[in-house]
Protein backbone atom coordinates (compact mmCIF):
# COMPACT_ATOMS: atom_id res chain seq x y z
CA UNK A 1 0.00 0.00 0.00
CA UNK A 2 3.04 2.30 0.03
CA UNK A 3 2.04 4.00 -3.40
CA UNK A 4 -1.56 4.92 -1.90
CA UNK A 5 0.16 5.94 1.02
CA UNK A 6 2.49 8.66 -0.44
CA UNK A 7 -0.19 9.70 -2.79
CA UNK A 8 -2.57 10.67 -0.06
CA UNK A 9 0.33 12.38 1.46
CA UNK A 10 1.34 13.84 -1.44
CA UNK A 11 -2.27 15.50 -1.64
CA UNK A 12 -2.78 16.29 1.67
CA UNK A 13 -5.72 13.89 1.80
CA UNK A 14 -7.50 13.37 5.73
CA UNK A 15 -7.11 9.75 5.93
CA UNK A 16 -6.66 7.22 8.44
CA UNK A 17 -4.53 3.51 7.54
CA UNK A 18 -5.45 0.09 8.77
CA UNK A 19 -2.21 -2.40 8.86
CA UNK A 20 -3.08 -5.50 7.28
CA UNK A 21 -0.24 -8.46 8.49
CA UNK A 22 0.51 -10.22 5.32
CA UNK A 23 3.11 -11.81 6.74
CA UNK A 24 0.08 -13.47 9.46
CA UNK A 25 -2.58 -13.88 6.09
CA UNK A 26 -4.95 -11.23 7.28
CA UNK A 27 -5.67 -10.80 3.95
CA UNK A 28 -7.03 -13.99 3.74
CA UNK A 29 -9.03 -13.59 6.87
CA UNK A 30 -13.01 -13.23 6.43
CA UNK A 31 -13.20 -9.97 8.14
CA UNK A 32 -10.40 -8.90 5.09
CA UNK A 33 -12.27 -10.93 2.54
CA UNK A 34 -15.59 -8.67 2.82
CA UNK A 35 -13.36 -5.33 2.21
CA UNK A 36 -11.45 -6.97 -0.88
CA UNK A 37 -13.08 -10.62 -1.59
CA UNK A 38 -9.64 -11.22 -3.64
CA UNK A 39 -7.50 -10.67 -0.19
CA UNK A 40 -5.36 -8.34 -1.84
CA UNK A 41 -3.96 -4.82 -0.59
CA UNK A 42 -4.61 -1.66 -1.15
CA UNK A 43 -7.99 -1.14 -0.77
CA UNK A 44 -9.38 2.33 -0.11
CA UNK A 45 -12.71 2.89 1.59
CA UNK A 46 -14.76 5.74 1.33
CA UNK A 47 -18.23 5.96 3.07
CA UNK A 48 -19.94 3.16 1.23
CA UNK A 49 -17.53 2.20 -1.73
CA UNK A 50 -14.90 -0.07 -1.68
CA UNK A 51 -12.24 0.76 -4.58
CA UNK A 52 -9.57 -2.19 -5.08
CA UNK A 53 -6.30 -2.07 -7.32
CA UNK A 54 -3.72 0.47 -7.55
CA UNK A 55 -4.74 0.93 -11.53
CA UNK A 56 -7.79 2.16 -10.11
CA UNK A 57 -6.74 3.58 -6.54
CA UNK A 58 -3.50 6.05 -7.57
CA UNK A 59 -5.63 7.97 -11.01
CA UNK A 60 -8.53 7.98 -8.19
CA UNK A 61 -6.88 9.81 -5.16
CA UNK A 62 -5.14 12.08 -7.65
CA UNK A 63 -8.40 12.90 -9.49
CA UNK A 64 -9.78 14.06 -6.29
CA UNK A 65 -7.47 16.67 -5.88
CA UNK A 66 -6.92 18.65 -9.27
CA UNK A 67 -4.72 21.47 -7.69
CA UNK A 68 -1.84 18.74 -6.59
CA UNK A 69 -1.43 18.31 -10.14
CA UNK A 70 -0.75 15.17 -10.25
CA UNK A 71 -2.86 14.12 -13.04
CA UNK A 72 -1.90 14.40 -16.83
CA UNK A 73 -4.37 17.16 -17.82
CA UNK A 74 -3.97 15.95 -21.71
CA UNK A 75 -6.13 12.71 -22.58
CA UNK A 76 -2.67 10.90 -24.08
CA UNK A 77 -1.09 11.82 -21.53
CA UNK A 78 -3.27 10.39 -18.89
CA UNK A 79 -4.02 7.26 -20.98
CA UNK A 80 -0.14 6.36 -20.96
CA UNK A 81 -0.30 7.06 -17.27
CA UNK A 82 -3.08 4.86 -16.61
CA UNK A 83 -0.95 2.46 -18.85
CA UNK A 84 2.41 2.39 -17.20
CA UNK A 85 0.37 1.38 -13.70
CA UNK A 86 -1.57 -1.09 -15.51
CA UNK A 87 1.37 -2.66 -17.12
CA UNK A 88 3.67 -2.72 -13.66
CA UNK A 89 0.50 -4.19 -12.00
CA UNK A 90 0.25 -7.51 -14.63
CA UNK A 91 3.64 -7.58 -15.13
CA UNK A 92 6.44 -6.26 -13.13
CA UNK A 93 4.13 -7.31 -9.34
CA UNK A 94 3.39 -10.80 -10.85
CA UNK A 95 7.32 -11.27 -11.55
CA UNK A 96 8.36 -10.16 -8.59
CA UNK A 97 5.70 -12.53 -6.93
CA UNK A 98 7.58 -15.74 -8.53
CA UNK A 99 10.97 -14.40 -7.31
CA UNK A 100 9.72 -13.86 -3.69
CA UNK A 101 7.66 -16.73 -3.66
CA UNK A 102 7.76 -19.41 -6.30
CA UNK A 103 6.34 -22.23 -4.25
CA UNK A 104 3.19 -20.42 -4.71
CA UNK A 105 2.61 -20.99 -8.64
CA UNK A 106 4.08 -24.31 -8.48
CA UNK A 107 1.33 -26.02 -6.51
CA UNK A 108 2.75 -25.73 -2.68
CA UNK A 109 6.08 -26.28 -0.91
CA UNK A 110 5.96 -29.97 -1.30
CA UNK A 111 7.43 -29.21 -4.85
CA UNK A 112 10.51 -30.45 -5.83
CA UNK A 113 13.35 -28.03 -5.36
CA UNK A 114 14.77 -28.04 -8.48
CA UNK A 115 11.61 -26.84 -9.98
CA UNK A 116 10.70 -24.20 -6.85
CA UNK A 117 14.76 -22.97 -7.82
CA UNK A 118 14.00 -22.54 -11.62
CA UNK A 119 10.78 -20.63 -10.72
CA UNK A 120 12.30 -18.20 -8.87
CA UNK A 121 15.18 -17.88 -11.59
CA UNK A 122 12.68 -17.10 -14.23
CA UNK A 123 10.99 -14.66 -11.74
CA UNK A 124 14.17 -12.86 -10.60
CA UNK A 125 15.60 -12.80 -14.11
CA UNK A 126 11.71 -11.45 -15.64
CA UNK A 127 11.35 -8.66 -12.86
CA UNK A 128 15.24 -7.70 -13.25
CA UNK A 129 13.81 -7.27 -16.81
CA UNK A 130 10.91 -4.71 -15.83
CA UNK A 131 13.56 -2.91 -13.39
CA UNK A 132 15.61 -2.26 -16.87
CA UNK A 133 12.47 -1.02 -18.77
CA UNK A 134 11.60 1.50 -15.92
CA UNK A 135 15.37 2.72 -16.39
CA UNK A 136 14.71 2.83 -19.72
CA UNK A 137 11.51 5.11 -19.36
CA UNK A 138 13.74 7.15 -17.06
CA UNK A 139 16.59 8.59 -19.05
CA UNK A 140 16.10 12.35 -19.87
CA UNK A 141 13.37 12.54 -17.43
CA UNK A 142 12.68 14.05 -14.17
CA UNK A 143 10.07 12.08 -13.31
CA UNK A 144 8.34 8.50 -14.56
CA UNK A 145 6.38 10.87 -17.34
CA UNK A 146 8.43 13.63 -18.23
CA UNK A 147 8.79 16.91 -16.49
CA UNK A 148 5.47 16.10 -14.38
CA UNK A 149 5.14 14.34 -11.18
CA UNK A 150 2.13 12.08 -11.36
CA UNK A 151 -0.05 9.06 -9.29
CA UNK A 152 2.87 6.86 -11.16
CA UNK A 153 6.25 8.06 -9.26
CA UNK A 154 4.79 6.66 -6.47
CA UNK A 155 3.81 2.96 -7.68
CA UNK A 156 7.62 3.15 -9.67
CA UNK A 157 9.45 3.76 -6.32
CA UNK A 158 7.88 0.43 -4.91
CA UNK A 159 9.95 -1.91 -7.30
CA UNK A 160 12.92 0.04 -6.64
CA UNK A 161 12.44 -1.10 -3.13
CA UNK A 162 11.70 -4.52 -4.22
CA UNK A 163 14.41 -5.13 -6.27
CA UNK A 164 16.59 -4.05 -3.26
CA UNK A 165 14.43 -6.91 -1.30
CA UNK A 166 15.62 -8.87 -3.92
CA UNK A 167 19.08 -7.95 -4.34
CA UNK A 168 19.00 -7.12 -7.74
CA UNK A 169 21.88 -4.55 -8.58
CA UNK A 170 20.01 -1.72 -8.44
CA UNK A 171 22.70 0.60 -8.64
CA UNK A 172 23.75 -0.59 -12.19
CA UNK A 173 20.28 1.27 -13.05
CA UNK A 174 21.54 4.93 -13.10
CA UNK A 175 18.51 6.78 -14.33
CA UNK A 176 16.14 4.83 -11.94
CA UNK A 177 18.45 5.21 -9.18
CA UNK A 178 18.78 8.97 -9.65
CA UNK A 179 15.02 9.55 -10.00
CA UNK A 180 14.77 7.24 -6.71
CA UNK A 181 17.21 9.82 -4.73
CA UNK A 182 14.62 12.78 -6.26
CA UNK A 183 11.90 10.78 -4.86
CA UNK A 184 13.24 10.55 -1.45
CA UNK A 185 14.21 14.17 -1.39
CA UNK A 186 10.08 14.41 -1.12
CA UNK A 187 8.84 15.12 2.48
CA UNK A 188 5.88 13.28 1.47
CA UNK A 189 7.77 10.37 0.19
CA UNK A 190 9.94 10.53 3.20
CA UNK A 191 7.20 10.60 5.94
CA UNK A 192 5.92 7.61 4.25
CA UNK A 193 8.49 5.68 4.46
CA UNK A 194 9.66 6.72 7.77
CA UNK A 195 6.35 5.68 8.88
CA UNK A 196 6.68 2.34 7.24
CA UNK A 197 10.55 1.61 8.52
CA UNK A 198 11.64 1.31 4.40
CA UNK A 199 14.78 -0.05 3.17
CA UNK A 200 15.15 2.49 1.10
CA UNK A 201 15.87 5.58 3.89
CA UNK A 202 18.57 3.03 5.29
CA UNK A 203 20.66 2.64 2.17
CA UNK A 204 19.82 6.88 1.40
Amino acid sequence: STAAHILLEECGASYQTKRINLAAGEQRTEEYRKINIHGKVPALVIDDHIITQNAAILPFISGQFPKSNMTPSDPIDYAKCVELVGWLASAAHPAFGLALHPERPAGGEDIEESVINLISKNGHNIFWNNLEEINERLKGKNWIMGPQYTFADPYVLVFYAWGKRLEQPMSQLESYTEWKDRMLERPAVRRVLERENSALLKSA
